[in-house]
């Protein structure tokens, strides 16, 4: 009988430490999802409201848009600052792609550079980022506001409540290698390579119609791209410093015996009288380079 219960016991016992253990694992379990829920708010909050760090990069031959001096989400302003999300590992990247995000917000963004996180809070779907970003990885560009809605993945409706916010910086042709030039349109290596090759026989750009005074560069594709280039700095040629042998080689000049009788007028007159006008009345340049020198001459 005592033996009867002592089994009796510790059966009891054995299923009270069965149930207790089981509270324990029910505990464990409710407080591991609770930690991991916590957890994905945490990122998706992140993600939501990213951390970022700001880097100074060498400018790549852009301008920002007189209308965009302050920084949008991934853009550039002029002095190269740039604002990058900070790096996060895949795991929370995973998280990041798998939770819903909230209402589509409206920020300044340029579709060159933004990443698929940015399109994602601008209101497209995962996969739409995505497919923007293979785009721009197979050397697509977006040259203009309208080449952004001419994608298939941007609808009618996300465009109109996007376009104002679209920031395409304009190309420096002060600035701009050969690569940036290639991307505009109608232009490839040839002109490319003959933009930067004026552009060091006039020592920089004036003004972004002297790209019609390079061969075969005709008015029809200067309006193709003249509201994609702009001019930041103009240049201005020191023509009144210069030695001759310097001034001959400026296409303006491009006579040894001008150039030297440019000089001659500097050493045989005041200063106050070295003008383009001048040079002209004393026959020394023709009216045709007379018009062009006073654009790129600061007198």
């Amino acid at each position: 009988m005592k033996d009867k219960e002592k089994e009796r016991g510790g059966l009891q016992q054995s299923f009270l430490t069965g149930v207790i253990a089981l509270v324990f694992l029910l505990v464990g379990y409710q407080t591991a999802l609770l930690v991991h829920r916590a957890a994905v708010v945490k990122i998706a909050a992140n993600r939501d409201e990213p951390d970022t760090v700001f880097v100074y990069v060498e400018p790549e031959g852009v301008a920002q848009r007189s209308d965009s001096e302050h920084m949008d989400s991934v853009g550039r302003k002029p002095s190269g600052i740039v604002r990058r999300n900070a790096h996060h590992s895949s795991r929370a990247q995973a998280v990041r792609r798998n939770v819903p995000y909230p209402a589509p917000e409206s920020f300044r963004f340029n579709p060159n550079t933004a990443t698929v996180e940015d399109f994602c809070r601008l209101g497209f779907t995962v996969k739409q980022s995505e497919a923007i970003d293979a785009y721009r990885r197979k050397g697509g560009r977006f040259c203009r506001k309208s080449d952004f809605a001419k994608s298939y993945v941007v609808s009618d409706s996300i465009y109109r409540r996007l376009e104002q916010y679209i920031d395409i910086p304009l190309l420096d042709l002060n600035t701009a290698d050969s690569t940036a030039l290639d991307d505009l349109p109608g232009i490839g290596g040839w002109y490319a390579s003959k933009i930067i090759e004026y552009r060091n026989s006039l020592g920089g750009y004036s003004s972004k119609e002297q790209l019609m005074e390079i061969y075969r560069f005709d008015q029809q594709k200067y309006d193709a791209l003249s509201d994609l280039v702009t001019v930041t700095e103009p240049y201005l040629y020191q023509l009144w410093t210069l030695p001759a042998d310097s001034l001959r080689k400026h296409p303006y000049i491009r006579n040894y015996e001008t150039a030297k009788a440019i000089v001659m007028f500097r050493d045989h007159t005041p200063p106050d009288s070295w003008t383009i006008e001048n040079l002209r009345t004393a026959g020394i340049i023709s009216p045709e380079s007379a018009g062009k020198l006073k654009s790129v001459v600061n007198k």
